[in-house]
């Protein structure tokens, strides 16, 4: 036994209760507590990297990576996301795993619970005496796990939504056009403006569309010239009125009327930046999931190509969470914040990355992007657009990968929402070998 641990087995003749046990811990030493259930066990060396960081940190919770224990043999290892309060709201990933710097009072406001680790942990959590702080070693080896609330439980939708501003550039491709504004028009929303910017269609049939729309609802911009996304959309984002800006693809196709009002709701938060959707794919496999930095050193859709239905990476593609980064094929923000760091970035990021580089500004100045898969769209990804084979192409897309990583350093840093022991050569959270 280490150095300083005074182990208590609830349930034996020496502490039949968990009162009992309360009343045998020494509160005059200031105690960390560290819960864990019958059968679990910690690696050598625990009490120690818990010590390192309990005296370099000001924080009161803990945790660690965990994995699961089948028999005699280790399965399924959870290498954990630094704090990340959102995803903690639909998925426990600390009790079992951290250490707690708690008094009397707490263990006690929580004696008569059946899951008073959980209610501790949760308290510590509500208190917000420090983030928990992420200790990156496997230490805990688990009988059990929490399981994660999936589906996620319904969003309470904003009582007042404001007028939001739609944006979505196009070229041709009447078909996708119409595809996406009847479904923003079916979304249920209090207020909405479209602004339609139109690069240079020159296809008759949607020329007459655009020309049909109804001017009360719609207003098309023309923006001529080669195809430059960001550019595009700070135009428009200047001359929108809404407090909220949408930025939509226009090959993105809607099956739930409120998935608009969802990504408000989350956006009007005021530590949330962007707040991005669920994407799929036709074929109904996962397009985005949010974005993590370093993926390809550059940085990657989370969980691309894998169905909704199956489990992933402990759910996490069916879970709110904070990300580094979201996808602005449909991405809702704060006009102000938008304006604040300056719109998109047009002269590095023309076509590629403009979406990474604006949130990663955003999260510099505090508003944390946010995926939410309870707004869950279709995107036929970049159709109307075609892909980057051309020369001309492959040179832009190369010089705006060279841009992000030396803005962002994206082939050396990690996203603290992902894990040093996650390859970064997948999409799909595997674990590095």
């Amino acid at each position: 036994m280490a150095e300083g641990l005074a182990p208590l087995a609830i349930g034996t003749p020496e502490t039949p209760t968990f009162s009992a046990a309360i009343a045998l811990i020494d509160w005059s030493a200031n105690p960390w507590l560290l819960p864990i259930r019958p059968g679990d066990r910690i690696a050598s060396g625990t009490a120690d990297a818990y010590r390192t960081v309990m005296a370099n940190s000001a924080t009161k919770l803990i945790y660690a990576d965990d994995d699961l224990l089948i028999g005699h043999r280790r399965a399924k290892p959870y290498f954990k996301p630094d704090w990340n309060s959102e995803l903690f709201r639909h998925q426990d990933y600390l009790t079992g795993a951290c250490i707690v710097h708690g008094i009397r009072a707490d263990l006690e406001a929580v004696a008569d619970r059946a899951d008073w680790a959980a209610g501790l942990v949760a308290n510590m959590v509500e208190r917000g005496q420090g983030a928990p702080v992420h200790l990156r070693q496997m230490l805990h080896h688990r009988r059990h796990r929490p399981s994660p609330r999936v589906p996620a439980r319904p969003i309470t939708i904003a009582r007042e939504l404001p007028l939001l501003s739609v944006i979505v550039p196009t070229r041709n491709r009447v078909d996708l056009l119409r595809t996406c504004l009847d479904g923003v028009a079916a979304a249920d929303y209090p207020h909405v403006d479209i602004i339609v910017v139109d690069n240079d269609s020159d296809d008759p049939e949607t020329l007459a569309y655009l020309a049909a729309l109804d001017p009360v609802r719609h207003r098309v911009l023309r923006h001529s010239g080669a195809f430059n996304y960001s550019a595009i959309n700070n135009r428009a984002a200047a001359q929108a009125q809404g407090r909220l800006l949408c930025l939509l693809n226009n090959d993105i196709e809607m099956t739930d009327p409120h998935w608009l009002a969802i990504l408000a709701t989350q956006a009007l938060r005021p530590e949330v930046g962007a707040v991005g959707a669920r994407l799929l794919y036709p074929d109904g496999r996962i397009q985005h999931a949010g974005v993590v930095i370093g993926v390809g050193n550059a940085a990657g859709h989370a969980h691309r190509f894998l169905s909704p239905d199956e489990e992933g990476y402990f759910h996490r593609h069916s879970l709110p969470q904070f990300t580094m980064a979201v996808t602005a094929a449909c991405l809702v923000v704060e006009r102000d914040k938008f304006m604040a760091v300056g719109g998109l970035n047009e002269q590095d990021f023309a076509v590629a990355f403009n979406d990474v580089d604006l949130c990663l500004r955003l999260n510099q100045q505090g508003w944390q992007s946010l995926y939410e898969p309870r707004a869950t769209l279709i995107h036929h990804e970049s159709v109307s657009r075609g892909l980057d084979r051309d020369p001309v192409g492959a040179a832009r897309f190369a010089g705006e990968l060279a841009a992000l990583k030396r803005l962002w350093q994206t082939d050396e840093i990690y996203d603290p929402y992902h894990h040093p022991k996650l390859s970064r050569a997948s999409e799909q959270f595997a674990v590095a070998l």
